[in-house]
């Protein structure tokens, strides 16, 4: 049988091994100049004018940025049920309740109307996710949230370059979280970045992420220790010199994918958007779990379900949502399948990729 297809790969080459060298002969291991001129060319790169924060997870910046946007006990944050639990975790460790709704069944990106009948009084601010490296429905959200007084946030994590009506992703809230995991778009080994609104809330994730301090043991807040060290911001910097090749790669990896898959449902990319695929996600409308397991099987293609469970019926967030209907949620739940797309794949790969799926579908699979 041919080599076995990752449904995801991360890319570390010898750049990044000579920068994270570089880092350790210098001693300054810790948080120092790597991280601040990480930063800097985070920003430029991704949305000038905006000053970033870099944190060590991208689930310490959801929760350091809706802290330091002002979230806390009694209020309520709506955000998506189809996407990692670490969105509606982060609002629960502000104390504050993630108000799940449902989404719309293009961009599996929340639903504008589902999120204005959700809002109430105790509504602090609405938090989509660009999932799977499409926006979300920036435009219809920034017009509720004007309209109904309540603030936008950016869970973009998985949308590193991705962008609306020319408009980066990471722009249009009062904070937006990019994940730096292996297996992103790109990444620093492990991290997050913070990209603010304004320079207020970026000094609040900075001292949150600090112990609370901008000048040692001068501690102005409670905070925490979400600092991330200089080794995984020489990674990151190497590979912000990369991302943008990868993600054209990613887009004509998904082109291919989009002329030659037959059967399934493949994705479809909203007016003015640009989709930069951290996930190529298709819908298989009749046993999903006995197609993938069958890609690996039977074709040695690997394939992801992101996310089988809604985050409303995980035991742990399913007390905030007791009796909740969403059924495009439960319907994406139970179809979607990513297929790989990532810059490591030939073309002899998106061929087989392609042979498998047809095949499948084809047979009812």
């Amino acid at each position: 049988m041919s080599e076995f297809i990752p449904p995801a790969k991360p890319i570390i080459g010898d750049e990044e091994r000579e920068a994270v060298d570089r880092v350790m002969r210098s001693g300054m291991v810790a948080q120092g100049p790597e991280v601040a001129a990480f930063e800097a060319e985070f920003s430029e790169h991704f949305v000038p004018g905006r000053p970033s924060v870099a944190v060590n997870s991208g689930t310490a910046g959801l929760h350091l940025g809706l802290l330091a946007a002002g979230v806390g006990a009694g209020d309520e944050v709506i955000v998506p049920s189809f996407t990692f639990a670490a969105t509606g975790n982060s609002v629960a460790l502000t104390g504050g309740t993630p108000v799940f709704v449902d989404i719309e069944p293009e961009t599996f990106t929340l639903d504008a109307e589902a999120v204005a009948a959700a809002i109430t009084p105790q509504t602090k601010g609405i938090l989509p996710v660009h999932l799977y490296g499409h926006p979300a429905r920036m435009r219809e959200l920034e017009k509720i949230a004007a309209e109904r007084g309540v603030a936008l946030y950016e869970d973009a994590a998985q949308a590193h370059g991705a962008s609306l009506d020319g408009r980066p992703v990471g722009s249009f809230g009062e904070f937006a979280m990019f994940s730096l995991y292996p297996t992103k778009n790109m990444t620093s080994g492990e991290g997050g970045m913070v990209t603010t609104a304004t320079e207020e809330v970026a000094r609040r994730v900075k001292l949150l992420r600090n112990q609370g301090m901008e000048r040692q043991y001068e501690n102005e807040i409670i905070g925490f220790n979400a600092r991330m060290t200089d080794i995984h911001a020489a990674i990151g910097r190497v590979q912000l010199t990369k991302v943008d090749a990868w993600t054209r790669t990613r887009q004509q990896n998904a082109a291919f994918l989009d002329a030659n898959l037959q059967g399934v449902v493949v994705p479809p990319v909203a007016d003015g958007a640009v989709h930069v695929y951290h996930q190529y996600t298709i819908r298989v409308r009749e046993d999903r779990d006995g197609f993938v397991a069958a890609l690996k099987a039977e074709h040695n293609v690997g394939a992801g379900v992101y996310y089988p469970i809604p985050n409303h019926r995980l035991p742990s967030l399913a007390p905030y949502a007791p009796g909740l209907d969403l059924p495009e949620t439960e319907r994406a739940a139970r179809e979607v399948v990513s297929l790989p797309v990532h810059p490591s794949l030939s073309q002899d790969d998106l061929e087989r990729i392609v042979t498998a799926v047809n095949t499948l579908a084809g047979a009812g699979a």
